[in-house]
């Protein structure tokens, strides 16, 4: 006779994979990182060949766009901006523990990403139209869009953020590499970090958030 979970082990399962999950895509994210740093942290092969396709298409009606995002996505207004805006929303519709969820990985992606970059010190792409800091792997731009939309989704459990969230990475990745600030490896890269240290970071607090969220704000699927 086949012998199904019982419901301690369901349990057991639905409270360890986001930690396995996200201390996973964190894993990728440095080997892909130390891989790169083999190669002396030059350009991977795909890095170069995405980066010859972009410098193509450069033209002055995606630049607007492109620098566009590049500031909603780095510098004082991703960093402080819209954390703080954020937390401010959250705590005025009391979703007070969404609020320091959002708080703390907010700031453990920028901390996360601050170290990688110091680790591997990959030079960014000669052809870059923008100031930067040092330091290309992992790309800070996309690292705190995933961060933002993994984090919102978590929080709300609505299925359409996730879609959005997934096209804001992109376009964020998209636009970083088409302003020649980071390498399409370094895109990749971001958006595992910020991804998993969202996951990571609600592990432990899941079950207060899912207790904090309002009848009308439960999931589809509940």
């Amino acid at each position: 006779m086949e012998r199904h979970p019982g419901p301690a082990s369901a349990r057991r399962a639905t409270r360890s994979w986001p930690w396995v999950s996200g201390v996973i895509a964190v894993a990728v994210a440095v080997a892909l990182g130390a891989i790169i740093l083999s190669r002396q942290n030059g350009p991977l092969p795909v890095d170069s060949a995405w980066m010859a396709e972009l410098l193509r298409l450069r033209t002055p009606w995606l630049d607007a766009p492109a620098f566009t995002l590049s500031w909603i996505g780095g510098g004082w207004f991703a960093r402080y901006a819209v954390p703080l805006a954020m937390i401010l929303v959250l705590v005025l519709v009391r979703r007070r523990w969404a609020a320091l969820y959002f708080g703390l990985v907010s700031l453990a992606s920028v901390v996360v990403v601050q170290v990688l970059k110091a680790v591997f010190g990959r030079a960014r792409p000669e052809e870059i139209l923008v100031a930067s800091d040092v330091g290309s792997f992992p790309s800070g731009h996309v690292a705190n869009a995933a961060t933002i939309a993994v984090a919102l989704a978590l929080i709300f459990g609505r299925t359409w953020i996730w879609y959005v969230g997934a096209v804001y990475t992109v376009v964020m990745a998209l636009s970083r590499t088409y302003l020649g600030a980071h390498w399409l490896s370094d895109t990749i890269g971001g958006a595992l970090v910020g991804a998993g240290i969202a996951v990571i970071v609600w592990a432990p607090l899941a079950s207060r958030l899912n207790r904090d969220r309002k009848p009308h704000q439960t999931t589809e699927s509940e």
